[in-house]
C-alpha cells in the first residue's frame, strides 16, 4: 500500500508486510520513521491512498471502522483509565451483550498482575480511580490497560510498548503480562526497546515511511544493515543485552 499525509510529506511508497496467525511482528526504526503510522492505518484512522490492507483476505475498507476495530485491542503507549473503580476499567473492554462477570475480571486481573496490587487496597476491585489513575503507579495503570485488552481477548493485538518511565521489576511483571496477552494472537508490537522483541517472528524496520528490512532477530544481525546498527547504538555498551 501507499499513503501519504500531504503531497509534499515522506510517502510510504509500495510498502509490503504481511503477519501470518498467531505471529508477533515488531515495527522498530527511527523516530519519525512512521511506526505509528502504520498502525494508526490499520485501524483506519487514515485511508490508504494506493492498494490496500487486507484482514483475512478482506479489504479492511469494506468493513465499517466499527465492525474493524471489534477485531483489535490496542494498549497504548499512555495509558488510558476512565473515573470509576478498578473492576469497570478492566471490565469495559469485555465484548459480548452481558456485562463482564466478577470472575472474568478477576481472571483478567490475576493473568496480567493486576490482582496482586489491587487485592491490598482497602476498596479491592471496588476502589475508585479518576482518569488520571488515581494513587496508582505509572506501571499499576499499564498493567490494567493490559488486563482490560486481556479481557476483550481481541484476534489482533497492537502493543506501544510503555515501560520507559516504570522500574525495573515493573517493567518484567509489564513484560510478562504482555506475553501471556500475545499467546495465540496476532500481534504488532511497537518497540522503542529492542531488547523486548527479540523473539519477535518478523521484526519489520522502518525509515521515513518505508519498511527497508524484514526477519528475525538473528537474520537481520546477520544482514548487518539499518537494524544491525539500530540494535549496536543500544546494546554496544551493553554486554548483558548484547
Amino acid at each position: 500500500m501507499s499513503f501519504r499525509y500531504r503531497p509534499d510529506q515522506p510517502p510510504f511508497e509500495h510498502v509490503s508486510l504481511q503477519a501470518l496467525p498467531g505471529q508477533t511482528v515488531a515495527i522498530v526504526g527511527p523516530t519519525g520513521a512512521g511506526k505509528t503510522t502504520l498502525m494508526n492505518l490499520l485501524l483506519r484512522f487514515y485511508e490508504v491512498d494506493a492498494g490496500c490492507i487486507r484482514l483475512d483476505g478482506i479489504d479492511i475498507r469494506t468493513l465499517t471502522r466499527e465492525a474493524l476495530r471489534s477485531h483489535f485491542g490496542v494498549v497504548p503507549q499512555e495509558t488510558w483509565l476512565f473515573a470509576g473503580s478498578i473492576h469497570d476499567n478492566i471490565a469495559y473492554g469485555h465484548v459480548g451483550g452481558a456485562p463482564a462477570t466478577a470472575a472474568e475480571v478477576l481472571a483478567a486481573a490475576t493473568a496480567c498482575h493486576v490482582d496482586e496490587f489491587v487485592r491490598l487496597l482497602p476498596g479491592g476491585y471496588d476502589t475508585l480511580i479518576d482518569e488520571n489513575g488515581g494513587g496508582l503507579s505509572a506501571g499499576q495503570q499499564q498493567l490494567l490497560t493490559i488486563a482490560r485488552a486481556f479481557i476483550a481477548q481481541p484476534v489482533v493485538l497492537i502493543l506501544d510498548e510503555a515501560t520507559s518511565s516504570v522500574d525495573t521489576r515493573t517493567e518484567r511483571l509489564v513484560q510478562e503480562a504482555m506475553t501471556k496477552l500475545r499467546a495465540g494472537r496476532t500481534s504488532f508490537v511497537i518497540a522503542h526497546r529492542l531488547s523486548t522483541i527479540l523473539d519477535a517472528d518478523v521484526i519489520a524496520y522502518m525509515e521515513n515511511g518505508n519498511v527497508v528490512e524484514q526477519g528475525s532477530h538473528a537474520v537481520l544481525m546477520a544482514a548487518r544493515g539499518r537494524y544491525w546498527a539500530l540494535y549496536e547504538s543500544q546494546f554496544s555498551n551493553d554486554p548483558i543485552a548484547a
